[in-house]
């Protein structure tokens, strides 16, 4: 099997791979919030070169709470038995902080979305964590 970014990265800095299972939700939608806000940047800034300020806009509109807490509803219906577990255990984990423009509710979907992102990112399931996030961007008409 072909290694993933992670493997990569991990091998570069001498690191050890760590199994999976012994990551928190916290630590998986830690890494899923990074690894989501890279694909949303990659996307935007391949639309075309403008500036930074532009980026920035149209990218925190896609990386916010509530764009997560929509498409994870959107989502849900294509999740696997393991997606939709994993992103219970990231919706129900118990965060020290809250955003600052969201809801708790939408809040904590948005954990789930990045718990979510954090483990097919981890598990180098690239094309499905892609697959996902275009299905979510559709239905809520921001179309890649």
């Amino acid at each position: 099997m072909e290694k993933g970014l992670n493997e990569y990265i991990l091998r570069k800095f001498g690191m050890e791979h760590v199994d999976i299972r012994s990551y928190s939700p916290l630590a998986l939608a830690y890494i899923g919030d990074g690894i989501y806000d890279l694909v949303i940047r990659s996307m935007i800034v391949g639309k075309g070169n403008t500036h930074a300020n532009q980026l920035h806009r149209q990218t925190s509109q896609l990386v916010k709470a509530q764009t997560q807490s929509d498409m994870i509803e959107i989502l849900k219906p294509q999740l696997t038995e393991k997606e939709m577990a994993v992103y219970k255990r990231g919706r129900n984990a118990k965060s020290p902080t809250m955003a600052k423009n969201a809801s708790m509710s939408d809040y904590r979907r948005a954990t789930g979305f990045e718990a979510l992102m954090g483990y097919l990112y981890l598990e180098n399931q690239m094309e499905r964590m892609m697959e996902l996030i275009k299905i979510g961007l559709i239905g809520i008409g921001k179309e890649p």
